[in-house]
Order: structure tokens, then sequence, then C-alpha cells
């Protein structure tokens, strides 16, 4: 199996992993961004370069206020306060998505951290949140026009390698897929970073996931026999 370099997590099960509990779905959030930030200071150790997690949808929206504005406040306190041991490790984050209709407030805390990590190297965290694959495909496909509109490219230099570099972020495509919760479902995301990934469902909820599970996955991955449509003999 060659090299792993991208990793993509939808991050699903915390409203669950509150409700088992008796507790307010909003309580899952929260150890799940504690969850998310030990697998990234895990991860880090590793020879993997970019790891992209589902933070928010852009159907999320259609939750409750009161739940979309917990999660609002938990990412400003996450990019402003919890994230500053990533940047010590030396990830550097980016983000994918739509900025209408994010709180100024969380955009500024987006901004803060993406200056704060600009400069390091060791791993890539790519935060897909207000985000959506359709919105993505898009929203890229209406760059793409404008440029060929403005005369800086032609129709006959449109081809795939252009239109992955003009998406939200330039970003290799993903080799393997993780979903915890028990969902067997990519729910819009990553479309076209994913056309030749690698799946693996977890029945586990997000909070609950562990380390130790998460490099028994790596070794189930480099089990596998990647072969692009093609036959390997």
């Amino acid at each position: 199996m060659e090299e792993l370099k991208h990793v993509a997590i939808i991050m699903d099960g915390n409203g669950r992993w509150a409700k088992l509990r008796g507790l307010n779905r909003s309580l899952g959030h929260k150890e799940g961004s504690k969850t998310l930030k030990k697998l990234c200071l895990h991860i880090a150790d590793k020879n993997i370069s970019y790891l992209s997690v589902f933070a928010f949808s852009t159907e999320n929206f259609k939750r409750s206020k009161e739940e979309i504005d917990y999660l609002m406040d938990l990412f400003i306190e996450m990019f402003r306060k919890e994230f500053q041991i990533l940047k010590e490790k030396g990830v550097k984050v980016i983000f994918s998505g739509r900025k209408e209709p994010l709180r100024q407030d969380v955009l500024d805390s987006m901004a803060y951290i993406q200056e704060q990590t600009k400069e390091n190297h060791n791993l890539v965290l790519n935060i897909c949140l207000n985000y959506g694959g359709h919105s993505e495909i898009i929203d890229t496909t209406k760059k793409i026009c404008q440029m060929v509109e403005n005369h800086e490219i032609t129709e006959e230099e449109i081809n795939e390698e252009l239109f992955e570099k003009m998406l939200y972020q330039d970003l290799p495509p993903i080799d393997l897929l993780i979903r915890t919760s028990g969902e067997y479902r990519i729910s819009n995301f990553m479309l076209w970073q994913m056309s030749y990934s690698e799946f693996y469902f977890t029945n586990t909820l997000f909070p609950d996931f562990t380390e130790k599970e998460f490099d028994q996955i790596l070794d189930n991955y480099y089990q596998r026999d990647r072969k692009y449509g093609g036959v390997k003999s």
C-alpha cells in the first residue's frame, strides 16, 4: 500500500453520545472537540500530511438556534484558546467552506488561528466549516467561469488538475475517509476529493474515538490494495 498522505474524518455521534448519558446535545459537541484536539496531536506525530474534518455542514443550519449558537461559540473558544497547543505542535490550520452566513466573530476567530499557524508545516488541519460538497463544486465552477470570462484562461485549459486547484483548498486527494457513529454515508463531504478514497466506518461515537482505534484503522488501510480502476498482478 502506498504512503497515506490525506485522512478525512466525519466526526459523527456527538449528540447521541450526550443523549445516551442523559445530557444536553451541546455537551456532546464539547466532548467531541476534546477528542479532535487529542487526535490532531496524535496524528501530528504520524507521517500524515493532511487531516480534513467535517465540523459543520451547510445543512447543519437547519438545527435549532440554541444548538447552532452553542457550536459557533465553541468554535470561537477552540480557535482562540484550545488550539494554541496545536500551534506549538506545528499544526497549520486552514478552512474549507462558505463564509455566509457565519457570524463575524466566528470568521474573526478563524482568521486568527490561520494567521497564528500559517508558518507551521508538521500537519495541515483542514476544518470544513459551513461546508457542502455540492456547494464547493458549484462555487469552483463559478470561479472558473469567471476566469474564462476575464480571459485569464481559455475553455481548453479547463481540466481536472485546474479544477482541483480551484477548490476551496488545494489539497491532495483523500486516501482514507473515516466516519464514526455507525452511519454508512458520506453526507455531501468532499465529493471531488474522495473519488478513489478508501472508506472505514466505525460504530464508535466520536467523543469515544481514541488514538488507539485510529491506529488500528491505519493498520487496516495498509492491508488494502488500491487499484484506481486498474488491475494489479
